[in-house]
């Protein structure tokens, strides 16, 4: 398996933003900003950075936490480093991720964003602020109640995508199917191309129907396929 490592770089409000970064071993197809789920950069967001970097995607993970001097949180520390999320910080982080990989030599036309969990939410709010080849957001809660209160619900801000995005949502309690038929009719009405699949019973995070997180990886690595070259 491909391997990740580890980089830092200086922001401008004196921070330093921790990223951990995946290289394909072949010819780079294009480069992926992937926001990390509510505990951070845990292994499992890691093996997906470096699974991304094996289908020719120069991977990078901004620690959103890096503020807090956190990289993975204890199941107890989440609700809190998830309330004091904003999405100035958001915006700044991945920004300097994507001039991470316009350095490495990734124009903008092929730089997209893949969020999961948390980091799903994450990736449309920043989708909808950017201008970005493409995005995919695999679950996150936040739809019709913000996850921060310095974060907008995305029913709010997916109006103003400009980039094709992708959503794929297992149902649970933390995202209500009722909910994504809401986000789903609201991506309808955007000019770019959208495309909101729910899979129901799976949880939130794939983790009850291994058959629906199969086909929902393949639904993403086709949508990347599609709409970064």
């Amino acid at each position: 398996m491909t391997q990740t490592r580890a980089e830092t770089i200086a922001l401008t409000d004196g921070t330093e933003l921790r990223l951990t970064v995946a290289r394909p071993e072949t010819v780079v197809r294009g480069g992926l900003v992937v926001l990390h789920e509510a505990k951070g950069v845990t292994d499992r967001v890691r093996a997906l950075a470096a699974r991304l970097a094996e289908e020719g995607w120069l991977t990078v993970v901004p620690h959103l936490y890096h503020r807090d001097g956190a990289d993975e949180l204890a199941a107890e520390e989440v609700a809190e480093h998830v309330r004091r999320l904003s999405g100035e910080d958001l915006l700044a982080d991945t920004d300097a991720a994507f001039v991470w990989l316009a350095e490495q030599g990734v124009d903008t036309d092929r730089q997209g964003i893949v969020g999961f969990d948390l980091g799903g939410s994450a990736a449309l709010v920043v989708a909808a602020s950017r201008s970005l080849g493409a995005a995919v957001s695999v679950g996150g809660p936040g739809i019709c109640e913000p996850v921060s209160a310095a974060l907008p619900p995305l029913v709010e801000v997916v109006g103003e995508l400009t980039c094709p995005w992708l959503g794929l949502y297992g149902d649970d309690e933390q995202v209500p199917a009722g909910e994504v038929d809401k986000l789903r009719e609201a991506a309808e009405r955007v000019r770019v191309v959208t495309d909101v699949v729910r899979y129901p019973g799976a949880g939130h995070r794939f983790d009850h129907d291994e058959d629906a997180a199969t086909e929902a990886w393949q639904r993403a690595r086709n949508w990347l396929d599609l709409h970064l070259r």
